[in-house]
């Protein structure tokens, strides 16, 4: 009989997790997995007690599913995926559903959506974010794909995720890989917020020599004020955790980073559509950097850096670090919503920047307290080109810029990287430049390559080339923007 609302393929963490937060707000779901065994010990662990169903078949997962059909993949991103998309399809009917609910690359959920079309199969890729307690308790959830698809699991994705105020942190995104895209972006912040904190954490700890229970307590304060955050918030627990024999568990962590690859995602999306994400670029290169670790100490024994001490006023510095860190993370959003903006126009999509706002208010890892500003931003200019232009951000970036400064100063006297910080900096002063020394680049390309420039004294559009050396040709190569 069938009798489940929707069924679920994948019972890693974040898998088992949705379940029985799908259980808990009265939906019955069919589970499914590729190690069969795993069914069972949910079944008899975690899942004990409630309305669960196990299913040890794609065939008998589908024939336990209520009309139309609705399956949801949390599997491993890429071939896995198509995989099970190739099992699904032989047993759904058109009008079923599919719904990819892992970080799968947007260009993938398009490929996806535009097949399964064609069998008249409709595909969501939702991104989730929020991780195994968000899972459990209510996650940001972005889902986009075939916009037919979206009522008929509105009220389960609704229901299951975090809310701010009443209102769910999850509504429809775009058609296509909308959905992905959102989530890679929401990814690439994350990488930024993540190298900000690491960043100030490094200054503090190696800058002023503060030991752990003291930067726990600034962490903690800034919590309670503009920084406040879900991350700031896990950095202040994270400093305060003692390891077995009571000393600082983050002092014995090895010091090189993992990336699953979506940061990286979204830096080379910013390359391939020429956005100037330069500070998320950085915290995704400060990755690859921490882990050449065995070269990273041979060189630490040869190279040198400045011998000076910190030498200021150490309340001072950390207020200024407040400054920049905080400074930075809205340079971050502002990239990230740059990003989105290109993507939709390149894309057609009709995105909801302030709602996409909404969404990461709760459940999510990025979510802080500025984000109802974002929301309130674009819902007083829809077509803001970019977040530092909003009265509030601009504002807020002008108040901050001095201890900003000091503190991108302070990291090269001491020399402490601190890539993210200085990156956003060099962005907002060169975003804030009507003019820049591109005149002398494009003077450079014509000079050896004959590449053109165009002139102030004339109209956008008008291309020239010079004989800089009287003895060149006249021939210019042709002009384009990659």
């Amino acid at each position: 009989m069938s009798t489940a609302d929707i069924g679920l393929i994948g019972l890693a963490v974040m898998g088992q997790n949705l379940v029985l937060n799908m259980n808990d707000h009265g939906f019955t779901v069919a589970v499914f997995n590729r190690t069969l065994a795993k069914v069972d010990t949910f079944l008899a662990g975690p899942a004990m007690g409630t309305k669960v169903i196990g299913t040890h078949s794609i065939e008998e997962l589908v024939g336990k599913l209520k009309k139309p059909r609705r399956v949801m993949m949390m599997v491993k991103a890429g071939e896995v995926v198509d995989a099970f998309i190739d099992k699904l399809t032989p047993h759904l009917d058109p009008g079923d559903i599919i719904i990819d609910g892992g970080n799968s690359l947007y260009t993938d959920t398009e490929r996806r959506n535009r097949a399964l079309a064609e069998k008249g199969i409709l595909y969501i890729g939702t991104g989730i974010s929020g991780g195994e307690e968000g899972a459990r308790k209510g996650p940001s959830i972005m889902p986009g794909g075939n916009p037919e698809a979206w009522p008929h699991v509105k009220d389960i994705l609704q229901a299951i995720a975090a809310r701010v105020d009443g209102v769910p942190c999850c509504d429809w995104i775009g058609e296509g890989g909308a959905g992905h895209f959102v989530k890679m972006v929401h990814n690439g912040i994350e990488y930024g917020d993540m190298q900000l904190i690491c960043e100030a954490y490094d200054l503090m700890h190696r800058g002023l020599g503060m030991d752990e229970e003291a930067m726990q307590a600034v962490f903690a304060r800034w919590n309670k004020g503009r920084l406040d955050s879900y991350l700031i918030e896990i950095a202040s627990h994270i400093l305060g955790f003692k390891d077995e024999d009571g000393s600082p568990l983050a002092e014995k962590i090895l010091d090189t980073a993992g990336q699953k690859g979506t940061g990286k995602w979204t830096a080379v999306n910013a390359l391939n559509m020429g956005v100037p994400l330069t500070l998320i670029a950085e915290a995704v290169f400060a990755r690859c950097l921490s882990a050449l670790k065995e070269e990273r100490v041979r060189a630490a024994a040869v190279l040198h850096g400045p011998a000076a001490a910190f030498d200021g006023d150490a309340d001072q510095f950390i207020e200024d670090l407040h400054d920049a860190l905080y400074a930075a993370k809205i340079i971050s959003y502002a990239q990230g919503y740059m990003l989105m903006r290109q993507a939709a126009q390149e894309y057609g999509w009709q995105l909801n920047y302030g709602g996409i706002a909404l969404m990461w208010r709760g459940g999510c890892i990025i979510r802080s307290a500025f984000l109802g500003k974002i929301k309130q931003a674009f819902d007083a200019n829809p077509d803001l080109d970019n977040l530092l232009l909003d009265d509030f951000f601009r504002d807020s970036i002008h108040g901050a810029q001095a201890g900003w400064r000091r503190t991108a100063a302070r990291t090269a006297e001491l020399g402490i990287p601190a890539p993210a910080i200085a990156a956003g900096l060099a962005y907002y002063d060169g975003y804030r430049s009507a003019r820049l020394p591109a005149n002398l680049l494009q003077a450079l390309r014509d000079y050896f390559g004959a590449h053109t420039y165009e002139r102030v004294d004339k109209p956008r559009g008008e291309f020239f080339h010079t004989d800089w050396i009287g003895s060149g040709g006249k021939v210019s190569s042709s002009t384009y923007n990659a």
